[in-house]
């Protein structure tokens, strides 16, 4: 199933190598053990601590850096993907699922502090944020986080890169 990601960097030279890579990949694999398969297109913006700490106050009201964040555009149900009910690029008819912002600073931190580097971190944090374009959230310790913990874990599985920790 193809996906069409558009990646952008905050900043001339913030990044990694293989980001674009790991994102495209992790992505694919979150979506393809959802069950979606319709060509879909999502955004990606690379940026920093301060970056995404802007971000999050004017999106959030959250005057915090934070790992990811997810605007879904499409209010769907959490392991229930309907590509009609979802809004499709006028030119590619793909399926737009919404936009990621990482800080590349914050996923380097939590790759050396949980032990699984800054790649293993990048792409669980795309498969978390997939999972929220996708309708799953985790605003509470009740059922919801549960099932997005383990959707995680299992596509973390799938990719080869299974022993997630908690980081978000």
């Amino acid at each position: 199933m193809p996906v069409k990601l558009s990646l952008t960097r905050a900043k001339r030279g913030l990044g990694h190598e293989n980001a674009r890579k790991l994102i495209l990949r992790a992505a694919k694999c979150a979506l393809k053990c959802e069950g979606v398969d319709c060509p879909c297109a999502l955004s990606a913006l690379l940026t920093d601590n301060e970056g995404i700490r802007e971000i999050n106050r004017e999106y959030r009201g959250v005057d915090a850096a934070t790992d990811v964040l997810s605007f879904p555009l499409n209010e769907l149900s959490p392991g229930q993907f309907e590509a009609e009910d979802c809004e499709r690029d006028l030119d590619t008819g793909c399926v737009l699922l919404g936009d990621m912002a990482f800080s590349l600073e914050r996923c380097a931190a939590q790759g050396e502090e949980f032990g699984h580097g800054f790649e293993h971190e990048l792409m669980y944090l795309t498969v978390h944020s997939v999972l929220h374009l996708l309708g799953y959230d985790h605003v509470d310790e009740g059922e919801m986080k549960r099932q997005m913990r383990a959707r995680e874990k299992r596509i973390m599985s799938e990719l080869g890169e299974g022993n997630i920790e908690e980081a978000t």
